[in-house]
């Protein structure tokens, strides 16, 4: 429970009203100003035309030279450019965690996307929770702190359910809990577990990118919702939920005694 809620908690246990939350300033949404405008500056400057499958097949043998030359250098800067990315939420995660399979192959491919993504994500995470955590907690009330205490109780399994499944945007995913007072341990590793089936898909399918291209071709990414892909991910998003199936039935038993 963050400082604010508990602040609230406390005031409503003694019935005097809660303590107003600090407004919100400069000095702390500097860092959600920072991300949005790089986002905004992205488009503005047209640098998205760039990222593209037609632009990976122009380019290959750049890349490719790029790689050989510099190696695990190369892998650092390309976690580095995804986390930059993911920290600004840019739609281009899919692309890049292709082409990561592309040029590193599907073991270092994944595991650049995975370090890229988790960095980022920890990025996007400690932004909002400096710059409007307490601030939201102190304007939602009293609801909040009891749908935070819910979150808390199976945190592990609605982040790995949540990484697993995309059924919410990626960036969704980032803010949320920190607004609702998760630990940074405790989210950087839900969030570099969940991601790391996905990843490897993409990644796989990057591995066989040139082919691809020497076809004439460009890779064909409905294949991650095929039975054969989508099922065991499903499957492991299923035993993520076990743990609060498990606790609500449970509840519902004591309840009945």
């Amino acid at each position: 429970m963050t400082r604010a809620t508990a602040t609230a908690q406390d005031s409503a246990d003694q019935g005097q009203p809660p303590r107003s939350a600090a407004p919100l300033s400069l000095t702390r949404l500097w860092p959600l100003i920072l991300l949005a405008g790089g986002g905004i500056a992205f488009f503005a400057f047209g640098l998205d035309d760039y990222f593209g499958f037609e632009s990976i097949r122009e380019n290959r043998e750049i890349l490719l030279d790029l790689v050989d030359r510099h190696g695990i250098l190369a892998v650092i800067g390309y976690a580095a450019v995804y986390a930059l990315f993911v920290a600004l939420s840019l739609p281009a995660a899919t692309l890049l965690s292709v082409l990561a399979g592309f040029l590193f192959g599907i073991s270092l491919g994944t595991a650049a996307v995975v370090g890229g993504a988790t960095l980022g994500a920890v990025g996007v995470f400690l932004a909002a929770r400096s710059a409007c955590a307490d601030y939201f907690h102190a304007k939602a009330g009293p609801w909040l702190a009891r749908m935070e205490r819910g979150f808390a109780e199976n945190a592990v399994s609605y982040m790995l359910i949540l990484r697993l499944v995309p059924i919410f945007p990626f960036v969704v995913v980032n803010v949320v809990p920190a607004l609702l007072g998760m630990r940074l341990r405790l989210y950087a590793l839900t969030t570099l577990i969940g991601i790391i089936p996905g990843s490897l898909v993409y990644a796989s399918v990057g591995s066989g990118l040139g082919t691809v291209f020497d076809r004439g071709g460009e890779p064909d990414l409905s294949i991650v919702f095929s039975p054969e892909i989508l099922g065991p991910i499903l499957g492991l998003a299923a035993l993520a939920a076990i743990p609060i199936v498990y606790k609500k039935v449970k509840h519902r038993r004591r309840g009945a005694t």
